[in-house]
């Protein structure tokens, strides 16, 4: 028979899983300009329950908001087990109230961009401060949820010594990784509202004086992703090292990989102007580096840090 525990770190996976599904959907949104496609109305769309003939747009959009609204429901799903199963010091089970309190900020932001009219066309200045506050919660939400997972599934520290050099790395690890996926999400809105016919069109206006703040500023998100590769990199090093363990192994060499063909990604990205298609493929990337980032930092957290009521595994 299965443990409580066993059927936790199952039900923390998907909610992972559908989350990362519902952020690429979102994604979709953006680039196809459907944000606008339940009008100003929320939670209603276009004034309807449920939209009657709608345009291509409205099922976009209507499809985010209905998916949007199953995550929060096992998000809810997850607490609830976690609350019932694990003790109130449990890691897991805090890390499952995270997620639930990140999954409703995470409404009230998309809420907040329809209810303003930061959406499709839209070029104020004030939506990239949206748009930034929103891809920080995203990634705080999937590192809840990642957390969560490895610690319902018995994940605890492997970590044998208590390098601070470790330990200023993880941490700008972890900053960098949400300035590039903040860097990221302005340059992506950038792209959708100021698109060029070609690379060079797209160049000349990069460093133009005169284009939107939200194109001149696409120059530093390569220059960023340049940086946090070699924090990734050394990272990836260090972890072998203050905690040889096959698992460790394995999460930095992931991440070691997924980061540099998710470079490659984005080099494509640039050329080819940046299609919808690679769009995803690139925010599917960044998500899955920083999912494995987070593993390596449940993985090699401080042993005072690490509390998990499962074996280590």
């Amino acid at each position: 028979m299965a443990s409580p525990q066993s059927g936790l770190s199952r039900l923390a996976g998907i909610s992972l899983g559908f989350t990362v599904f519902v952020i690429l959907w979102g994604a979709l949104v953006r680039a196809t300009g459907s944000g606008a496609g339940c009008g100003s109305h929320w939670p209603l769309c276009n004034g309807e329950v449920v939209p009657q003939a709608p345009a291509v747009a409205t099922i976009i959009e209507f499809g985010h908001r209905l998916t949007s609204g199953l995550a929060l429901i096992l998000v809810v799903a997850l607490w609830w087990v976690a609350r019932r199963s694990l003790p109130a010091e449990a890691p897991a089970r805090r890390a499952a109230l995270a997620s639930l309190i990140f999954m409703i900020t995470e409404a009230l932001i998309g809420a907040g961009l329809v209810l303003l009219e930061y959406v499709a066309d839209d070029q104020r200045l004030a939506r990239g401060f949206w748009v930034a506050g929103h891809l920080v919660n995203t990634f705080l939400l999937v590192a809840a949820l990642t957390a969560c997972t490895a610690w319902a599934s018995g994940w605890q520290s492997l970590r044998r010594d208590g390098s601070r050099t470790f330990d200023f790395l993880r941490a700008a690890s972890i900053v960098g990784v949400l300035l590039l996926g903040v860097g990221g999400a302005i340059t992506a809105l950038g792209d959708t509202l100021f698109p060029a016919a070609t690379y060079a069109e797209a160049s000349a206006a990069t460093f133009s004086d005169s284009a939107h703040l939200f194109v001149r500023l696409r120059i530093w998100h390569p220059t960023t992703a340049v940086v946090v590769g070699f924090l990734l990199l050394g990272l990836a090093i260090l972890a072998v090292r203050i905690a040889p363990h096959a698992r460790v192994r394995k999460l930095a060499g992931a991440l070691a990989g997924l980061y540099g063909v998710e470079m490659l990604i984005g080099l494509a990205n640039v050329w080819w102007l940046a299609p919808v298609a690679l769009q995803l493929i690139h925010l599917l990337l960044a998500d899955l580096v920083w999912i494995v980032l987070v593993l390596i930092v449940v993985s090699t957290m401080a042993q005072r840090e690490s509390g998990s009521s499962g074996a280590p595994v």
